[in-house]
């Protein structure tokens, strides 16, 4: 049986992080009010310390490291915010950071990392194994590896985001959170669970990488390839055994969104609330978009996750 983080253990990362994390802003917009029919609250973790909520549970996991996991360092695997996470975090405390990241990661998340002062090691996502490789450099070098959602220090950190939105907006009648590994989704189920017991809360992944969807109707965890989508911080391959227990006994139901949905989400949020999100960070607000009909006249929390997209790449897809 696994020991699930709970409530509890987002208030004390809460309180660990006071201070270092941002505590987001919660935006509105009246063209999004009208365009749904229901009152949207968008929490903003596009402007969170290194433009993604993976900060939080990041500087959590990596602050609770005794002396002799801080002298010898952490290794992570990732696509880019987690990356940027744990790198930015290993900084701020005095730790060595190592980072594993695909040979295909945008180029300002990798550029970030390495700014933060972590060593990058490339690998290819489509032929080699990710965890693999992070395993095997904890084992040759006595590294502390923290993944990127499977964690319970990661998941109740990521549960603090979450846990300030109903702080500010009190009870919410649905909550829609983008969805990769999990961390984040799981991490909010527990905040919601907590402090708006009555709220639906709804998981959103690629189309092209329904994997989390596959194992939430199933009832066991299923494998896929690494999904082709322009949201790169959601193509994971599959669940983790923590994520995914919390998300079958709390989350409501499991959507998806196209990558042309998430373009229009991008475009929304630049033009009509001046906001910069990565293409991951709008699966939230494109599910919905998607099922408006469901919502109308509800109290309705959207997680925009993170803005760390190359500027050229995201005029490329706005102009398309």
């Amino acid at each position: 049986m696994l020991n699930l983080p709970t409530f509890d253990d987002v208030s004390a990362a809460a309180a660990r992080i006071e201070g270092y994390a941002h505590r987001t802003p919660v935006m509105r917009s009246r063209t999004a009010d009208k365009d749904v029919g229901a009152e949207l609250f968008f929490k903003c973790e596009n402007l969170q310390r290194m433009g993604a909520f993976k900060f939080r549970g990041a500087f959590n996991a990596v602050s609770k490291f005794d002396e002799r996991q801080r002298r010898a360092g952490v290794v992570a695997y990732s696509s880019g915010n987690h990356a940027q996470g744990i790198a930015l975090a290993a900084s701020i405390l005095g730790i060595p950071a190592t980072i594993v990241m695909p040979h295909d990661a945008p180029a300002a998340k990798v550029a970030a990392t390495r700014g933060y002062g972590a060593k990058v090691v490339i690998y290819d996502r489509y032929t080699e194994d990710r965890e693999a490789i992070g395993r095997k450099l904890a084992e040759e070098h006595g590294l502390t590896l923290i993944p990127p959602y499977d964690h319970p220090d990661v998941i109740a950190g990521q549960g603090t985001a979450a846990k300030e939105l109903f702080e500010e907006t009190g009870e919410l009648d649905a909550l829609f959170v983008c969805l990769g590994g999990g961390g984040l989704l799981s991490g909010s189920a527990l905040s919601a669970r907590a402090l708006s017991p009555q709220c639906k809360i709804y998981g959103v992944e690629p189309a092209a990488g329904n994997d989390g969807q596959q194992s939430f109707r199933t009832g066991s965890i299923v494998h896929i390839e690494t999904p082709k989508t322009i949201a790169d911080g959601a193509q994971t391959q599959h669940l983790g055994n923590y994520t995914f227990e919390i998300i079958r006994r709390d989350v409501d139901d499991i959507v998806t969104a196209t990558d042309d949905e998430l373009v229009d989400c991008m475009r929304f949020f630049a033009s009509r609330m001046k906001l910069v999100v990565e293409p991951t960070g709008c699966l939230g607000f494109a599910a919905v978009r998607a099922m408006k009909a469901e919502l109308q006249g509800k109290r309705v929390g959207v997680l925009i996750s993170g803005g760390n997209i190359d500027i050229d790449r995201f005029a490329a897809l706005l102009a398309g």
